[in-house]
């Protein structure tokens, strides 16, 4: 919380002003623009003098904008200037209007005390961060009640800024006010915990923010804290998972509200003024710190190039925004993979990587005794067995000694078994231990029985294998154990088809054959419930799903791909050689049994017949009509629906009975069924009738 007229707040330590994209006097030259404004407007009536004065500002703001996009067109990735420069010309903007309104056209000599006016920046124009379309939201901050001089001095500022389609969003408080709404309103509190002083009088802005900060701003904040954190939920909730492909780079999941309101806490409860103070508050490693601030230039530069392209405050990239900020930003197809697919992987991991952040920063408030634990938890607390080398922390589980845990490669993936065993979540600072360590997770770890024993039952022997997988994933132990999976880690699949990147789909999908397992989906799926309940190769079956989209994101097929890789990959988890064999079968044909329902007429027996064939055992049958159902279901939430599940049905039933029967029967009735269209042919001038009391005096119906 400073006081300053400069554009936005400095790096602590920083002697100069911020960068800005490209030379200040590019983007405006206040004192020109001021002596053009005087001269111009000098002995107009008020009403053409407001008229001048938005033209002459309009053109300096038209020329500002361009200006920066410019500059920012050719250093795509320098969004902290950008924003720093779309600061820049608004505060020049806002003062020069505060002139204008306040020595022009409503010019008084002596104002009393009464009268005076502070133009304050809240919210994230007070943060100094600006979009191309970003909201302007001021606070004029009066000493007592509002008086006329200081009302018409504000209107006239309000209309102006509104001339240069401005969106500005306002309040008239004084301080006693600012403090009153600030402890009933956290949103309120939020906006005023990043005030800027703009211009008008200073002093009164300087006292605003020392009672501030010894009035609203100086408890621990618990209330303000959980209301933030309740807030992030409510709007994850909305939003969806930072997995799904159309994502809101300001509100969703892993985007910037998540960053600003680790800030906003920070600075609450840490008295902090920039994100990188709080590495020597203990609060993130040197390393997080950095990670924090990649995420946030990645995402500001999405953004600014989302408003630019759009022409408007948009921040939900869709697909056609994607190509197209994907182009903006320089991103070239490579490997066979569009450059949109490697942008939106760019921008998936940056959002897991903030998903990273948040749970180190709440890790940190627990700590601080700041963050109240759940109440459910606090009520129903229990004292899990937990194994030697663990301890219950915050309910979570802890690594006792860390340098013993890292003495043994194998822990790093027995705390995730550990966590399933015990149903507990894994603490942040555990997950910190085992990102940091990832290099452990070698060749020889890989190979050792122990290792695929204790993955094997990861998916095999507690209930809910995506849980551990999804952690694993997001910490990279995945990729590692598995190096063929960290190509698909965040890979996004440009079609409007997928809900989700390829590493989130197969994890839905695992997630999906768990619940057919634990017969929640019976009446959904009577026919994958069934084969699971008369038992198949589970090993074969999750191993498979897990793999059936390895070999995507290259430019050959990903199922020949794929099945490649899985025959490579399967003996490394452990995986017998007939198991091996059905697995790379299953992959390389895990789209073959949807194509077929979907794609032809399954009424046609030659469709059952050429995929029998192709399946040739009622055991492949099983497997694949189970992966079938889970890989549809994993693709999003409105995938499956009764027409696929009547075909898949269909299709299974009719390709089961030819298996167990013999493809002759099926042979002999597909001749009788070309026989019979081909004496109708014959026959098409005959009345239907007729045509078919023939076909039934030849050929059994």
């Amino acid at each position: 919380m400073t006081s300053t007229r400069i554009l936005a707040q400095e790096e602590k330590g920083a002697a100069a002003r911020p960068r800005l994209i490209c030379a200040p006097e590019l983007i405006v030259e206040p004192e020109a623009l001021l002596a053009k404004l005087e001269a111009a407007c000098d002995g107009l009536e008020p009403s053409a003098l407001r008229n001048e004065a938005v033209r002459i500002l309009r053109e300096a703001q038209k020329h500002g904008r361009e200006e920066i996009a410019r500059a920012f067109r050719a250093a795509p990735f320098d969004s902290r200037a950008m924003a720093r420069s779309y600061t820049y010309l608004t505060d020049n903007l806002v003062q020069l209007t505060l002139h204008v309104a306040g020595s022009m056209l409503h010019h008084k000599p002596n104002p009393t005390r009464g009268e005076r006016l502070s133009v304050i920046g809240v919210g994230g124009y007070g943060r100094g961060e600006m979009a191309p379309h970003s909201d302007v939201d001021l606070l004029f901050l009066i000493p007592y009640k509002v008086t006329a001089f200081s009302e018409s001095v504000i209107e006239s500022m309000l209309y102006i800024l509104w001339d240069l389609k401005l969106k500005v969003g306002h309040a008239t408080r004084t301080i006693t006010e600012c403090l009153r709404l600030g402890a009933e309103d956290f949103t309120i509190q939020t906006a005023l915990l990043e005030h800027r002083y703009i211009c008008g009088d200073a002093e009164l802005a300087e006292r605003l923010e020392k009672e501030l900060k010894t009035d609203l701003f100086s408890g621990s904040g618990r209330e303000f804290i959980e209301a933030k954190l309740e807030e992030r939920d409510q709007r994850h909730l909305k939003q969806g998972e930072r997995y799904v492909v159309e994502p809101n780079v300001k509100e969703g999941k892993g985007g910037l509200r998540d960053l600003h309101s680790l800030f906003w806490i920070a600075k609450y409860i840490h008295h902090v003024d920039h994100s990188s103070e709080l590495v020597a508050k203990g609060v993130f490693r040197a390393d997080e710190y950095q990670t924090f601030s990649e995420a946030e230039a990645f995402l500001w530069a999405v953004r600014g190039h989302l408003h630019l392209l759009t022409g408007r405050a948009s921040e939900q990239l869709t697909f056609d925004m994607q190509v197209q900020v994907a182009e903006a930003m320089g991103y070239e197809d490579v490997g066979g993979r569009r450059g949109v697919e490697v942008f939106m992987q760019a921008y998936f991991r940056q959002a897991t990587a903030v998903g990273d952040l948040t749970r180190i920063f709440i890790t940190a408030l627990e700590a601080m005794h700041v963050k109240a634990e759940p109440l459910l938890e606090r009520i129903f607390r229990r004292k899990p067995k937990i194994r030697e080398g663990y301890d219950v922390v915050h309910n979570r589980i802890a690594i006792r000694d860390p340098q013993a845990f890292l003495s043994d490669k194998l822990n790093l993936l027995r705390i995730f078994e550990e966590a399933l065993r015990t149903g507990m979540l894994i603490h942040p600072d555990a997950m910190r231990l085992v990102q940091s360590n990832l290099r452990l997770i070698d060749e020889d770890m890989r190979n050792t029985p122990e290792a695929q024993r204790i993955f094997l039952d990861l998916l095999l022997k507690h209930g809910n294998p995506e849980r551990a997988l999804r952690r694993m994933n997001e910490l990279g132990v995945l990729g590692a154990f598995i190096p063929e999976f960290e190509t698909i880690v965040a890979m996004m699949q440009f079609n409007m088809y997928h809900s989700y990147t390829v590493d989130e789909h197969i994890i839905q999908c695992i997630a999906n054959l768990a619940r057919i397992e634990k017969a929640e989906l019976e009446e959904e799926l009577p026919v994958a419930s069934s084969i699971l309940k008369r038992g198949v190769n589970r090993k074969v079956l999750f191993v498979a799903l897990l793999l059936h989209d390895i070999g995507k994101g290259r430019s050959e097929d990903h199922s020949i791909l794929g099945a490649k890789m899985a025959r490579k990959i399967a003996p490394r988890l452990g995986l017998k050689q007939d198991e091996v064999d059905t697995v790379e079968w299953l992959v390389r044909y895990h789209l073959l049994m949807s194509d077929m329902a979907q794609k032809r007429d399954i009424a046609d027996p030659r469709t059952v017949r050429d995929f029998a064939k192709a399946v040739q055992t009622v055991k492949r049958l099983d497997l694949l009509c189970v992966l079938t159902v889970c890989d549809i279901r994993g693709v999003g939430p409105n995938t499956w629906n009764n027409w696929k599940a009547v075909l898949i049905r269909g299709l299974y039933r009719q390709t089961k009975r030819a298996l167990e029967t013999g493809l002759e029967d099926l042979n002999r009735e597909n001749r009788g069924a070309g026989a019979k269209k081909a004496l109708r042919e014959a026959l098409s001038d005959w009345p239907r009738k007729d045509v078919q009391a023939e076909i039934a005096r030849h050929y059994p119906p």
